[in-house]
């Protein structure tokens, strides 16, 4: 789509349509990629509806209280389930037309997030539920709670192929009900990654890249290994592990992950060639340390992962990227967009690292083919998609409606 179709496309739909949505998931200032997430799509959708901005159903973890701005209409502590019935019944009376569900088990109460059916069961608004972990193989009980999540829903969004996939052969759920819409990222222009090098202070230092709440299933123990190898060949490198540790380890163990890494790094003699962010970084932020990047790594042991944002983010940004081969990168990085190494191999991530910093025009071709698909993948495209959904399903519950109320009459006279 053209910027002026896409104008064009903004200003009829603000003028034809108001389309009052409730989102339901984290929201910032919680720290939490799903927080993030939503952040974005109603950002972005909100561009497109002047006259029916978005609204946040945020949900808190167990006691916290966050100070939230105007956008947020219901706050839900996900540890009661009470109150998932309270968020519906505001849902039921309000201007809502339909919800859309930022789905992943570990932010609802409950075994498996089940405390989200309490609320869906006393829903009486339609439902787009948007997937963000879809693991092949569940266990019988996350089974049974995501086919009553999907018997709830008038859809389901999965952010690759592979989910829909997953879905119809592991949960026997409907394909005529699966959407596939991606993970959206910023529209990033190509731009040198000298001049913000400099910026950032990084000099003209070769630079290898990792971001995201940090835990112990990110792998970066294994990029620190591969790392005396990928130091012999490009002595200049620097690895910039970007992003604090995830709040729900922080409180569990503190900072025994992250101290791990700060001690491998010791050991390995490779002080001038590691730093840490440990900051819960912007957005802006993130975009210039992706653009000062050579080559970005995502060393993630879960080979299920359906989902990740940080990857995301790296194809937007048109980077060489070198990762684990999960399902949501074995996706992603098909057809020459990537170099996949096996889990818990740092001398595969190190032959990886140094086949792109060694071949220019290696490393020249996977960008281009990253940013050329990470067009498609740009907040826009992926608002104007929802919004699309949206419309489709709205439309078909007006159609249901009159069907009913038609058939209602029918049998009165």
């Amino acid at each position: 789509m053209s910027v002026e179709d896409l104008s064009m496309f903004k200003f009829l739909y603000s003028v034809l349509n108001r389309v009052h949505v409730a989102y339901v998931g984290t929201y910032p200032p919680r720290e939490c990629g799903i927080a993030t997430f939503t952040q974005d799509l109603t950002s972005e959708i909100d561009k497109f509806t002047p006259f029916s901005k978005s609204r946040i159903v945020a949900m808190n973890d167990r006691g916290a209280i966050y100070a939230y701005g105007d956008k947020v209409f219901i706050q839900v502590d996900s540890s009661d389930e009470q109150a998932y019935i309270t968020a519906a019944e505001a849902l039921n009376k309000s201007n809502v037309d339909l919800v859309n569900i930022q789905h992943e088990f570990g932010i609802f109460g409950g075994e498996y997030g089940e405390y989200l059916l309490t609320m869906l069961k006393h829903l009486r608004k339609p439902v787009v539920t948007t997937l963000h972990t879809v693991l092949p193989n569940p266990a019988p009980k996350m089974r049974d709670i995501v086919q009553k999540i999907n018997y709830h829903s008038q859809a389901l969004v999965v952010m690759v192929k592979k989910g829909a996939e997953i879905l119809f052969s592991d949960y026997g759920l409907d394909a005529d009900k699966m959407y596939l819409i991606p993970h959206g990222v910023p529209n990033v222009h190509r731009w040198p990654s000298m001049p913000v090098k400099k910026r950032l202070g990084l000099g003209t230092k070769t630079i290898m890249s990792t971001f995201g709440l940090i835990n112990r299933g990110k792998g970066i123990e294994h990029v620190i290994d591969a790392l005396p190898a990928i130091v012999d060949k490009h002595p200049d490198i620097i690895y910039l592990i970007l992003g604090q540790t995830h709040p729900g380890v922080r409180r569990h163990e503190g900072e025994i992950y992250r101290d791990m890494l700060l001690q491998k790094v010791h050991d390995n003699g490779l002080i001038n060639h590691v730093r840490f962010n440990n900051r819960y970084m912007t957005k802006k932020e993130l975009v210039d340390y992706l653009l000062a990047t050579d080559v970005y790594v995502t060393p993630y042991l879960s080979k299920d992962q359906i989902c990740s944002g940080a990857l995301a983010y790296a194809v937007g940004a048109g980077k060489a990227i070198v990762s684990t081969p999960y399902l949501y990168a074995r996706e992603v990085l098909a057809n020459g967009r990537g170099l996949l190494t096996e889990f818990e191999y740092p001398d595969g991530i190190a032959e990886c690292v140094c086949n792109i910093l060694g071949s220019p025009e290696l490393r020249q071709q996977m960008e281009l083919k990253t940013f050329k698909y990470g067009r498609k993948m740009s907040w826009h495209n992926v608002a104007i998609d929802y919004l699309d959904l949206f419309d489709r399903i709205l439309s078909f519950s007006s159609r249901l409606n009159e069907r009913m109320i038609s058939r209602r009459l029918k049998s009165k006279i």
